[in-house]
């Protein structure tokens, strides 16, 4: 009988240590731990945005929580995005997610969606940037397309979203403006292990095809050579700021790489507000806006209302964008 009790006691206890967050704990917020998540490998944007949030809340001591980064790559992140639907109702997990939280549902890569989570603030805007090792045969994106076309499978082009998400449609966006023709034949590589950059310099591929703040740093250093980037203007400073926009480059097309945060579907009320608060208080500080001009990403802060309502309007312009592309 006793050990019929200490099994129920332990039950009960673990059960309660998976309760979503009530307005009867709502005072226990925030938890001690919280993930921070990247749905891709280290060394990407999405790795570099979360952990740049989780810093900043740090250092600025807006958040005193432990929050370790967490990668959990694959899918373009339909594969951390499956796992949060395990994850409803929880307040312990904030990821980072960009256009591809879109592209892979309208794509068919998986059955959720940006409505299968919390959204709860957009934060900047990065920008496509195409790269390639210092010592290419390609010294501008006019070449490269001009390669193209004339031979769709001359260039192999690399990035860390899937085949059909962000790095891949934003390459065959500024191709196809660019009047390439046969764009499904193009060859394009996904590497989601964080091997990219290494694939580039070792010759493996041509091109990156990659977000702007990605980069930056290798790009300074001068182990890659950037062709162009997608803003309407120059970003960034020093040497970011001399790479040409595709516009300049004669290819009349724009791409924002727009990032924000998303937790679990049916997020605790106390856990959104909780974080509406942290993130208002962080993107005012002087520590964020430091990162933005670090990384040439642009101030692009949205609540989650007003953030909400931007991706039910950008995911129809998704879909009209993938239909010219892809004829879906």
């Amino acid at each position: 009988m006793l050990k019929l009790k200490q099994l129920f006691a332990g039950a009960i206890l673990a059960s309660t240590a998976l309760l979503p967050i009530t307005a009867a704990n709502a005072q226990d917020y925030p938890p001690h731990t919280i993930n921070m998540v990247a749905p891709a490998g280290a060394g990407g944007g999405w790795d570099l945005t979360i952990r740049t949030v989780a810093k900043t809340l740090k250092d600025t001591g807006i958040v005193t929580s432990n929050m370790p980064v967490i990668n959990r790559p694959g899918g373009g992140g339909a594969v951390n995005l499956a796992y949060m639907q395990t994850q409803k109702g929880k307040g312990d997990l904030i990821s980072v997610y960009s256009p591809p939280i879109l592209l892979t549902n309208l794509t068919g890569l998986t059955q959720y969606s940006y409505q299968d989570t919390t959204p709860i603030a957009r934060l900047i805007t990065d920008y496509a940037a195409f790269v390639v090792p210092e010592n290419s045969k390609y010294t501008s994106i006019k070449q490269v397309m001009d390669a193209l076309k004339k031979d769709p499978k001359s260039v192999k082009i690399g990035g860390t979203s899937a085949a059909g998400s962000m790095d891949h449609i934003q390459f065959l966006l500024v191709a196809k403006a660019a009047g390439v023709e046969n764009l499904r034949q193009i060859d394009y590589v996904s590497f989601q292990d964080g091997s990219l950059v290494a694939q580039a310099l070792g010759g493996h591929v041509d091109l990156i095809s990659t977000g702007l703040g990605d980069v930056a740093g290798l790009v300074e250093s001068g182990k890659l050579k950037a062709l162009a980037q997608t803003a309407d203007k120059r970003v960034g400073k020093d040497q970011i700021s001399q790479i040409p926009t595709v516009k300049e480059e004669g290819i009349d097309v724009t791409f924002e790489n727009w990032r924000g945060l998303f937790g679990p579907k049916d997020m605790p009320a106390e856990a959104v507000s909780y974080w509406q608060d942290a993130i208002q208080k962080m993107v005012q500080s002087s520590e964020w806006k430091e990162a933005l001009a670090r990384n040439g990403w642009d101030d692009a802060y949205q609540n989650d209302k007003d953030f909400n309502a931007f991706l039910g309007k950008t995911n129809e312009q998704y879909k009209t964008l993938i239909k010219e592309v892809f004829g879906r």
